[in-house]
Order: C-alpha cells, then structure tokens, then sequence
C-alpha cells in the first residue's frame, strides 16, 4: 500500500529557527507511519520541490503530449497512492494556500474512492484546528473523503525538532498514541477502500459524469 503526505506550505524557514515547521510536522507523520506501518511506502510531496506555470493551468488541462513533466509525474503518483496525509498550516482559519494551489492542479477521479487524513499546526496555542474545517469540504469534493479523527499540533516549534522528532522524548508515547488514532483510521479504510475498488470499478457503479459536471445535475 501506498500513501502520500502532502506538505502544505512553501516557506522556506519558520523564524526563529531555520528548518519549516510544515516539514517538522510531515516527517514527523512520515516516520510514526514507517515505525507502526513497515509494510506500508509512504512519501512526501514538497510543493517546493515542484515547478509550476506562472498563470494556473491544472493537469488535465493539457493536451496529454503536453503535460509538464512535473505534473505528469505526481498525477500518476496521486493515481497510484490508496490514500493521502493533508498537512496544512492555518491562513485565515482556513486550509494553506499553497496546499489548496497544489491540489488544484489535479482532477478529483486521481483522488476519488480513497481516504484522506487531515493534519494542521501552528505556532500558536489552536493547532491549525480552524483550518480543518473548510480543508474536510475541500477533501470530500475531491473525492478523498477525510477520517473523522484528526491531528491537531499547537506550538508545533516546541512540538517537533528539525527531523520531525519529538523534543521531549518523554512524551514521545503519548504523542505517537495521539498521532495514531488518526492515522490508524487513514490506514484501516485505505486497506478497505484498495480491496472493494480491485472488487468493483466505482466509476461506472455510479455512472461518472464523462463530459462536464451538468451530467450529474437533478432532473428537470
């Protein structure tokens, strides 16, 4: 089984200390998923390391001799994966731009009949729990309809050290027991979702819309 752990942010630092705080949280995601789950490839996917046109254009926008490699790359990746990990700061009380931007870029059938885990931090004493809110209506629409557990990381800074570790180690437990309720409802309905999806095609069960989004509108 595959995951993927989206990493919503694009700052290069988090003042005062140099490594970002949206990287701290997802290897820290990373590394509980590796040491309970061994079996399990999970990689993260670091808007940083990705090249995007100036003026926004998604994936399947393109003639498909002409999608940039990047795209191209990580749409098949998205395909590939049997759930998603959404690590996102909060902007607004809302979702990371950034993260909303990246997953913009890619139609919901990548995405579609798999679950989906959400994570938030901050700085602050709340934890990004605010941001939760319009990430669960973002999600569901995609298609990757998110657990009902969730990971909140308030003083994410004082949380996690520049490798994702736990500063005080005597914690280090208790967080891992936190983290895991959410991540063992993702991985619990991934393993469920991979085998009724190789059962049974989705899409024609329900009779996807093939031309645009009217199809499935109420009859007149």
């Amino acid at each position: 089984m595959k995951l993927l752990i989206f990493l919503g942010s694009v700052r290069e630092s988090t003042p005062p200390r140099p490594a970002r705080l949206g990287a701290r949280v997802s290897d820290a995601c990373q590394s509980l998923l590796m040491r309970f789950y061994p079996e399990v490839d999970v990689e993260i996917i670091d808007p940083l390391t990705l090249s995007f046109d100036a003026v926004f254009k998604p994936e399947f926008a393109y003639s498909r001799s002409k999608v940039p490699e990047d795209l191209k790359q990580l749409a098949a990746k998205i395909e590939q994966a049997d759930g998603y990990v959404m690590v996102s700061p909060e902007y607004n009380h809302s979702m990371s731009p950034a993260l909303a931007h990246l997953l913009n870029h890619f139609g919901s059938s990548l995405f579609s009949y798999k679950p989906s885990a959400i994570v938030t931090y901050s700085a602050g004493q709340w934890g990004g729990a605010r941001a939760a809110i319009s990430m669960r209506t973002f999600l569901s629409e995609l298609g990757c309809l998110p657990v009902s557990a969730m990971i909140h990381i308030p003083n994410a800074a004082s949380v996690f050290n520049e490798k994702g570790e736990v500063l005080n180690e005597a914690s280090q437990q208790e967080w891992d027991s936190y983290m895991n309720r959410t991540l063992a409802q993702l991985i619990w309905w991934a393993e469920g979702a991979k085998v009724q999806r190789s059962a049974s095609d989705p899409a024609e069960l329900i009779q996807a819309f093939q031309r645009d989004p009217s199809q499935r509108n109420a009859p007149k």
